[in-house]
């Protein structure tokens, strides 16, 4: 399991992905989540996955692969819109999926993965898009502009509270940031590093990138602040009458 996130408001995207993709008593593995993808002045995209490591491995390597065979039917660069190359990368994640389909049954081991699309190709809107293991998508909505994957549940109250379109870009990667946290500290399965990307809308070039261990300072003034901030607001809280009496 993981825990992937994509928010957009309306001066840009924010990206965060864990990095754990095993928990056990004596094993943990990590690896990257999020793959970023540029071509200065014409496109910038960005994937994060969650869910088979095989298969989501597969899928960048397929995607990798027809970047640098010229006669692929299509690639990343070939798309007009990101709702064409969300539907390629369902289309690579479900070969995959149907490759090992007959093996994996036998052993009763899953092999789906999710994924999200987002960033803005010359010409277009920013988009965020999560590609289902089924191989279909959605985007994000005015009313709910963010999306998630993987262990999402623990993670979701503070981007409903904070994120709404008006959101900085600054503190919409903060919420990001404080979602995995929260995420981190509920679930075994989700784990550090987080990675963190800032895209800034009709910028066209690489995302801001980062990576967040246990010891790095931000973080730990990040977890330090939240926690502190909720203890005194849950200080505050009204009193029930028969305490308003002592």
């Amino acid at each position: 399991m993981t825990y992937c996130l994509a928010i957009r408001v309306n001066k840009g995207l924010v990206f965060a992905s864990d990095s754990r993709t095993n928990a056990g008593v004596d094993y943990v593995a990590t690896y990257s989540k999020m793959n970023r993808f540029t071509w200065e002045g014409e496109r910038s995209l960005v994937l994060l996955s969650a869910g088979s490591l095989a298969t989501s491995q597969a899928v960048v390597n397929a995607i990798n692969s027809d970047l640098e065979d010229p006669d692929a039917p299509f690639n990343l660069r070939k798309g007009k819109h990101l709702y064409d190359v969300a539907s390629y990368i369902g289309s690579l994640s479900q070969r995959e999926q149907l490759q090992h389909a007959p093996a994996l049954e036998k052993s009763k081991v899953s092999a789906e993965a999710s994924f999200i699309l987002g960033g803005q190709i010359a010409g277009k809107s920013c988009e965020i898009y999560m590609i289902y293991p089924q191989g279909n998508y959605i985007s994000a909505s005015d009313d709910t502009p963010y999306l998630q994957i993987g262990e999402n549940k623990y993670g979701k109250p503070i981007l409903d509270r904070i994120i709404t379109a008006s959101t900085s870009l600054e503190d919409a990667a903060r919420c990001a940031m404080v979602s995995l946290d929260s995420t981190v500290r509920s679930n075994i399965s989700v784990g550090l590093p987080i990675e963190l990307a800032i895209y800034t809308c009709d910028s066209l070039e690489t995302p801001w990138h980062n990576k967040y261990r246990a010891f790095s300072p931000m973080f730990k003034s990040m977890q330090k602040q939240w926690n502190e901030g909720l203890r005194q607001a849950f200080s505050g809280l009204p009193r029930f009458d028969w305490e308003k009496e002592d």
